[in-house]
């Protein structure tokens, strides 16, 4: 009887069987994996949509606007101030003087609306010369610092801020009126 040096003749065929089976590479199914999960194409699709939610996100910038609220109780009027109130309507600007309404065109007390819209757009450059034109009217009014703006529910909410920007200063950069409240329409 022969005997082998190497170690092939110690395994039996089954054993040689069984090594080449689990040395050999193959392609197996899930239950081969261990029980992992393939995230890759998860990633993908996070990735993507992330991607197109930051091409897609619109820039927002803030500002701030120092304002006052509407302060409660009655104050007793001051003869020497102008107490310019301006109301945002749909149709328009009414501004109130003194305890009346401005005339259309800021030339005189009357009812109706001051500055009537140009068309369909506000006109902030006559609402901001009927400003100039009250402030002027009498040398007490000229170092006048307040306004109390009110808009009804209608009016959009961009158009509040321009007519706040309107009211505090004038073309040149001097300050209009750059103390401003808002009141509440009733």
């Amino acid at each position: 009887m022969a005997t082998r040096t190497d170690d092939e003749g110690s395994l039996s065929a089954g054993q040689r069987a069984k090594i080449r089976r689990l040395a050999t590479p193959h392609e197996g199914g899930p239950e081969d994996d261990g029980g992992e999960l393939n995230v890759v194409p998860f990633l993908d699709i996070i990735t993507n949509v992330l991607m197109f939610v930051l091409a897609t996100v619109a820039i927002t910038f803030t500002a701030t606007i120092e304002a006052s609220p509407p302060r409660p109780g009655v104050r007793p009027p001051r003869l020497t101030t102008l107490g310019l109130t301006v109301l945002v309507v749909p149709e328009g600007f009414s501004v109130k003087a003194k305890g009346g309404n401005v005339a259309p065109g800021c030339v005189d007390t009357g009812s109706g609306l001051a500055v009537p819209k140009r068309g369909s757009e506000y006109d902030y450059d006559a609402l901001k010369a009927c400003a100039l034109k009250l402030k002027a009217s009498a040398s007490t009014f000229a170092d006048e610092r307040d306004v109390m703006i009110s808009a009804n529910a209608q009016v959009p909410y961009d158009v509040v801020i321009a007519t706040l920007d309107a009211m505090r200063r004038t073309d040149s950069g001097d300050d209009l009126f750059p103390q401003v409240s808002f009141g509440v329409a009733r």
